[in-house]
């Protein structure tokens, strides 16, 4: 009987999905996704940002934003683009090898790749769905992130995943500790959006500031 016991609890044991695996299969989901739209909130403190991505595999990523209303965001994982209508300011940075897959998305299978890389992967409260936010009905699964090394942007980062198996969340903790909470909504894959939609005709009348992040390698 106490054989018996112990080997039920071992079967069970063996049925819980580690958090790497749990990983794993959400970088797979997004390796079957060619391209998506969302509706995205950037938060900081006080201040918060809403637009509409657009992200096509490998590295294409567009921000539309309705708030700052008109300020767009491009990259294609070799250069990036900020418009900012307020100060008639384009930004351009070409981007370091080692930056273009996290800078083009962290919700692609790419960006997922860079973060296993670098980052050890835990449960944040184990593998059941909970909510999202104390007052939620929303349910998801939460991973915790930590960062292997200083050289990282972030040293925590908590994804939020639905049960759809898409990524809702994304909180990153800076090595400063401020924190950056990014939520993803009416998702939508798979829409063959054209390379066209990431290309963009900056205002001839804004001020062009190259490298505005660091010097970009040769």
């Amino acid at each position: 009987m106490i054989l018996f016991l112990c080997a039920a609890g071992y079967s069970s044991a063996q049925e819980i999905q580690t958090a790497e695996n749990y990983f794993d299969e959400i970088s797979a989901r997004y390796g079957k996704i060619q391209d998506y739209t969302a509706t995205i909130s950037i938060t900081q403190e006080e201040t918060v940002m809403s637009g509409k991505l657009y992200y096509k595999n490998p590295n294409l990523l567009r921000i539309d934003f309705t708030d700052p209303e008109e300020q767009v965001l491009v990259t294609n994982g070799e250069e990036l683009t900020i418009y900012i209508p307020r100060y008639e300011v384009i930004l351009v940075q070409r981007l370091r090898r080692r930056s273009q897959a996290a800078l083009a998305s962290m919700a692609s299978e790419q960006g997922l790749h860079i973060l296993k890389k670098n980052y050890g992967v835990a449960y944040l409260s184990g593998p059941g769905f909970i909510p999202l936010d104390e007052q939620s009905d929303e349910q998801v699964r939460k991973l915790k992130l930590e960062s292997r090394s200083t050289a990282e942007g972030f040293r925590q980062i908590i994804l939020a995943v639905g049960r759809t198996g898409l990524i809702r969340r994304i909180t990153g903790v800076t090595i400063g500790y401020e924190e950056f909470v990014l939520d993803l909504t009416d998702i939508v894959v798979n829409q063959n959006i054209p390379d066209t939609r990431f290309e963009y005709d900056s205002p001839p009348y804004a001020n062009v500031y190259n490298d505005f992040l660091f010097e970009a390698e040769d």
